[in-house]
């Protein structure tokens, strides 16, 4: 593919997921890089769409006029001080379509309903801990009810649903979790939202669905190769290589909250979920006289509460650094975010140690990812969720162009 520095600069940026491809009858898969590039790049011209996908100048102006046809781009006015004719600009619609993404985890259930430009346009939250399957359908139920309601978002125009949980959801014994919450396990999730949330739906991890999340609307557009650790109730991962979610052999890499260690106080072996979450956090306080039960009560607490917030930080750097040093030598990714719901202010914190921390092993090996808090909020997994039917539909990926050569 032939192009200025600059263009392969920029194809190499998103990990190559903006080059078109010549496969025959690969139209859609060529569609979803356009579509892609345009929402990556906009306001963007024909002429410079077809320099950075590497699609013939005629292929661009037939993919552009149908995504205009159904109303997914825009015409938002001409590109001036270039010689010759102006060249219309094109831009994402934001309301082209619409998706619902929901999370659902074992301190709240968290709906989202996201524009094609990855804003959040509705939103609706429950702190309830351990919530049955029958409780998260009546949320969701009501939720979107009230969403249509207000006929503010045209339901015609949702795409699909994607919902974002726990892989062991029923199954990892956290403090305080009921008996009853283990039927999570046994529950068939699409099944259970069929007649609740708008088809098709779309099930992934929590924790991958933020990774993905971050992939397309937060730093993972400038850098496609990233570790995401998603701090809730318990500890998740998710892998980025080259712009594209890595899932293994059994679709279930990046799970760190796993990792085996040994705590200083001790010999008894844990799992790094069981020192780095929100449950470890919130139980430690509760060990030192202080109760918080939600990730908003951290910033109202005691001088000593804070005190001992400070002290669970410290520990849990000491307790990742040597995972994202392994993380570092195994993958060299170009950064770790962390997200999720701790506040934005502990995340910060957080990186610092363990930034200080990996800094002083830098002489030990080749390269250290720094770490930075994720640009998604404590909804990213709810968010990520709602970009899962964009990306099954509208987006490139491996597996479209594997469909699209197939076809």
């Amino acid at each position: 593919m032939q192009g200025s520095d600059r263009q392969r600069r920029v194809r190499r940026a998103h990990g190559g997921s903006l080059a078109g491809t010549n496969l025959e009858r690969a139209g859609d898969y060529n569609q979803r890089v356009t579509l892609q590039a345009i929402r990556v790049n906009g306001p963007i011209t024909r002429v410079d769409l077809a320099h950075l996908t590497g699609l013939t100048t005629p292929a661009i102006a037939n993919i552009t006029n149908r995504l205009l046809n159904e109303n997914l781009i825009l015409e938002v006015g001409k590109l001036q001080g270039r010689r010759g004719q102006p060249a219309m600009r094109l831009a994402i619609n934001p309301d082209g379509c619409f998706s619902v993404g929901v999370n659902i985890d074992r301190d709240h259930v968290t709906l989202v309903v996201l524009d094609f430009l990855g804003n959040v346009r509705a939103r609706a939250a429950e702190e309830i801990d351990f919530a049955l399957p029958n409780d998260v359908v009546a949320f969701a139920r009501k939720s979107i009810d009230g969403i249509f309601k207000s006929r503010t978002l045209p339901r015609d125009r949702i795409i699909g649903t994607g919902i974002a949980l726990p892989d062991d959801l029923g199954r990892i014994d956290l403090p305080h979790r009921p008996s009853t919450y283990s039927v999570w396990q046994t529950v068939d999730v699409n099944r259970l939202f069929a007649d609740v949330l708008p088809q098709p739906v779309f099930v992934e991890n929590d924790a991958a669905a933020a990774a993905i999340g971050e992939l397309q609307f937060g730093h993972g557009l400038r850098s496609p190769s990233f570790f995401y650790i998603l701090i809730s109730a318990a500890l998740g991962g998710g892998l980025v290589i080259d712009g594209n979610y890595f899932r293994g052999a059994d679709g279930r890499s990046g799970e760190i909250g796993f990792l085996p260690l040994r705590t200083r106080r001790g010999n008894q072996v844990h799992s790094l979920q069981q020192v780095v979450s929100l449950s470890a956090l919130y139980e430690q306080l509760a060990q030192a006289g202080h109760k918080v039960t939600r990730p908003e009560q951290l910033g109202a607490l005691s001088t000593a509460g804070k005190g001992a917030v400070t002290a669970w930080l410290d520990d849990a750097a000491d307790y990742l650094t040597d995972p994202l040093i392994a993380v570092s030598c195994l993958v060299n990714p170009k950064a770790v975010f962390i997200g999720g719901r701790l506040p934005s202010d502990l995340v910060d914190r957080l990186a610092d140690h363990l930034n200080q921390r990996l800094r002083k092993r830098a002489g030990d090996v080749p390269a250290i990812a720094p770490v930075l808090r994720a640009a998604m909020a404590a909804d990213a997994p709810a968010i990520g969720a709602a970009i899962l039917p964009f990306n099954e539909l509208l987006l490139p990926s491996r597996a479209a162009l594997m469909k699209a050569a197939l076809d």
